[in-house]
C-alpha cells in the first residue's frame, strides 16, 4: 500500500478522535483507483477551519475563510477543505458565495467532473454520487452536473478536461464537447497565467498547446 494511504489513515483517525469525518478526494481518490503513484494529497471533511486549528495549529490557514488549510504530515503535502456550497460565479472563476456544510452530498455537486468527484473513507471505501467509477472505468470524462452551466461558471474547467484527456487517455463525453466547441469563446475571458498554469501542469503539454490554439489562444 502506497505510504501516503496510510498517512490518510492515521490523519481520519486523528479527525475522528475529534468528532470529524475525513476522506481523501478528487485527484487523489482518482488516482489511488487507477494505480497511479500519489503525489498531490486532496482532503475533504466536515470540520471548519477554526474547527481544525483547535489540534491541527502547525498548518497554514491563509484561505481559511474559503475552508481551504495547507499542511505538512511525516514530510508529505496535505490540502484540506471543509465540505462547501459554492454558487454564483460572476467573474466566471470564483464561485461569490461559500458556504460550510456538515454533509458530504452537499460537497459534490461543486466538482467538476465525475471522476474527480470521488471520495475515499478510511476503509478505502468509496463514495460515489455521480458514477464517477463508472466513468473511469469506460476510460470517459464527463461533467458533475449540466455541462453548459459548468462550464460558464468556470472556462478553465474546458482546459482542465483536455489536460485529463491527454494526461490519462481518456475520452471526453460527445454531450460535453458539444458544450465546449459551443462555448469555447469563453476561454478568451481567462487570464494568461491561468492558462499556463494549467499547461505546466499538464505531460504533454505540447499537444495541449495545440488543442489551445484551435481554440484560438496563442502566443503561449
Amino acid at each position: 500500500m502506497d505510504n501516503k494511504i496510510n498517512l490518510f489513515i492515521e490523519l481520519v483517525n486523528l479527525f475522528n478522535r475529534h468528532g470529524y469525518q475525513l476522506y481523501l478526494v478528487g485527484g487523489s481518490t482518482r488516482d489511488y483507483l487507477l494505480n497511479i503513484p500519489l503525489t498531490d494529497m486532496d482532503l475533504v471533511t466536515d470540520a471548519t477551519p477554526i474547527e481544525v486549528k483547535s489540534f491541527l495549529e502547525n498548518a497554514d490557514y491563509t484561505f481559511a475563510k474559503y475552508g481551504s488549510v495547507k499542511f505538512i504530515y511525516k514530510d508529505v503535502k496535505f490540502d484540506l477543505t471543509t465540505f462547501r456550497k459554492e454558487s454564483g460565479y460572476l467573474d466566471s472563476r470564483h464561485p461569490n458565495l461559500v458556504e460550510f456544510t456538515k454533509d458530504i452530498k452537499e460537497d459534490y455537486p461543486r466538482r467538476d467532473i465525475t471522476i474527480n468527484a470521488l471520495y475515499l473513507d478510511k476503509d478505502l471505501h468509496v463514495i460515489d454520487f455521480v458514477n464517477g467509477q463508472k466513468d473511469l472505468k469506460n476510460k470517459v470524462i464527463k461533467m458533475v452536473g449540466e455541462a453548459k452551466t459548468r462550464i460558464k461558471e468556470d472556462p478553465l474547467r474546458i482546459i482542465r478536461i483536455y489536460r485529463f484527456k491527454l494526461d490519462l487517455g481518456f475520452s471526453i463525453d460527445k454531450e460535453l464537447e458539444i458544450e465546449i466547441n459551443k462555448n469555447k469563446e469563453l476561454l478568451l475571458e481567462l487570464r494568461k497565467e491561468k492558462i499556463l498554469e494549467e499547461i505546466r501542469k499538464c505531460h504533454h503539454q505540447s499537444e495541449l498547446k495545440s488543442i489551445l490554439e484551435k481554440f484560438g489562444i496563442n502566443n503561449l
